[in-house]
C-alpha cells in the first residue's frame, strides 16, 4: 500500500527534504562520510585535506603524492609543491568516484594576492585531473575572494573554460565583484560571520533567521536572482542545523558530516526559505563596482576584512603543516626508514 504524500513527508528526514529545495554538497575530505550521505558534489580545502592525510586509511595517497613529486625532480621545494598538488588531486579523484557531480579543489592560500600565481597553479591542478582522465567540467577550482583572486577566476573562466569556486567570501562587495566576473560559484561563509559577531558584540545567540551569516547569504542570493546573475550561491561554514534550514532553497549548501548526520536524524519540516520569486520583490539596487569601489566597500566591513585575512592565514598555516608532513615523510623514505 502506498503512503499518502502527507505521511511520506512526515517520514522524510530534514536532509531528504533539504535535497528537494537545494543541492547538498559534502564539506569533507573523508570518503566514508561522502558514501554515507550521498551528496551531489563535494568540497575540500587545505584544513580538510590535512585532517584526512593524518588518517591511517589515506596514507597510500600521501605515499603516491610523494612518489609523484620525486619523479618530477627539481629542488626539494619543487618536489614538495608537486607532491602537494598531486595529493589534493588524488583526494579529488577518490571523491569523484563517489559523487555524480563536481569536486572543489583549492589553490594554495599563500597565492591569494598573486593573480598570475593562482592561474598557473589552477592550470597545473586541471592538467593533473585531465592526465587521470577527468574532464575539467567535473572540477571547481577554489580561489580566495580577494580582488586578485576574483581577477584570476574571471580569466580562468573566460580564457580556459575552467569553473571556479570563490571561497572565503564574507562581504557583499566580494559577492558583487564575483557575479560581475561571471565565475561559476561562490561560497559565502555563514558560521564564521556568526563567530565574529559573537566575539565582537554583546549579542551571543541568534534565531536562525536573524543569524548575521544567514542574513548575509540571503541578501547575496536575492541580489543575484533579482539581477539575473548566473553565478551559483553555495552557503558554507555552518555552525548548526538552524542556519542550514534558514537557507533552504539556496542554490547549493556545503555541509560538514557532523551536521549532515544531525539533519538525517531530524524529522522536522524544512520548507524553502529562499526563492527566485521572492528575490524579485526585494528592495535592492544594482551596485556598480570597479577595483577602487570594491576595495573601499570591502574595507568598510570590519568583519569581512578580519575574517578574510584570518581565513587566508589559517588555510596557509595548514598548507605549511601539510608541506612539513610531506617533507618529513620524504626524508624518512629517502633514509630507508
Amino acid at each position: 500500500m502506498s503512503l499518502s504524500p502527507v505521511k511520506r513527508q512526515k517520514m522524510q528526514s530534514a536532509l531528504e527534504q533539504l535535497k528537494q529545495h537545494t543541492v547538498v554538497v559534502a564539506d569533507t575530505g573523508d570518503f566514508n562520510a561522502i558514501e554515507e550521505f550521498k551528496p551531489q558534489d563535494a568540497t575540500t580545502n587545505p584544513s580538510l585535506i590535512l585532517a584526512a592525510a593524518r588518517m591511517p586509511a589515506y596514507q597510500h595517497l600521501l605515499d603516491e603524492a610523494i612518489e609523484h613529486g620525486r619523479k618530477l625532480g627539481g629542488t626539494e621545494e619543487e618536489q614538495v609543491t608537486n607532491a602537494m598538488d598531486k595529493l589534493f588531486v588524488s583526494f579529488g579523484l577518490e571523491i569523484l568516484k563517489k559523487i555524480p557531480g563536481r569536486v572543489s579543489t583549492e589553490v594554495d592560500a599563500r597565492l591569494s594576492f598573486d593573480t598570475d600565481g593562482m592561474i598557473q597553479r589552477a592550470l597545473r591542478l586541471i592538467k593533473l585531473y585531465e592526465e587521470a582522465g577527468i574532464k575539467k567540467r567535473r572540477i571547481l577550482i577554489k580561489l580566495s575572494s580577494t580582488w586578485e583572486g576574483i581577477k584570476a577566476g574571471k580569466e580562468l573562466e573566460e580564457k580556459h573554460g575552467i569553473h571556479c569556486n570563490m571561497t572565503l567570501l564574507f562581504s557583499f562587495a566580494q559577492a558583487v565583484a564575483c557575479a560581475e566576473a561571471q565565475v561559476t560559484l561562490i561560497s559565502p561563509f555563514v558560521g564564521r560571520i556568526l563567530d565574529w559577531h559573537k566575539e565582537n558584540t554583546d549579542k551571543k545567540s541568534y534565531e536562525p533567521s536573524e543569524d548575521p551569516g544567514v542574513v548575509s547569504v540571503t541578501k547575496i542570493y536575492n541580489y543575484y536572482k533579482k539581477f539575473g546573475y548566473k553565478t551559483v550561491v553555495m552557503g558554507a561554514s555552518f555552525r548548526n542545523t538552524g542556519e542550514i534550514k534558514a537557507l533552504a532553497g539556496c542554490d547549493y549548501l556545503t555541509i560538514s558530516p557532523g551536521l549532515l548526520a544531525e539533519l538525517s536524524k531530524d524529522s522536522s519540516k524544512v520548507p524553502p526559505a529562499l526563492s527566485p520569486k521572492e528575490a524579485q520583490a526585494c528592495d535592492l539596487q544594482k551596485l556598480p563596482l570597479d577595483e577602487k569601489q570594491f576595495r573601499w566597500l570591502h574595507n568598510e566591513d570590519r568583519m569581512a576584512v578580519e575574517k578574510l585575512s584570518d581565513g587566508i592565514r589559517k588555510f596557509a598555516a595548514d598548507a605549511v603543516k601539510l608541506e612539513a608532513m610531506i617533507k618529513e615523510k620524504m626524508l624518512s623514505t629517502k633514509n630507508g626508514k
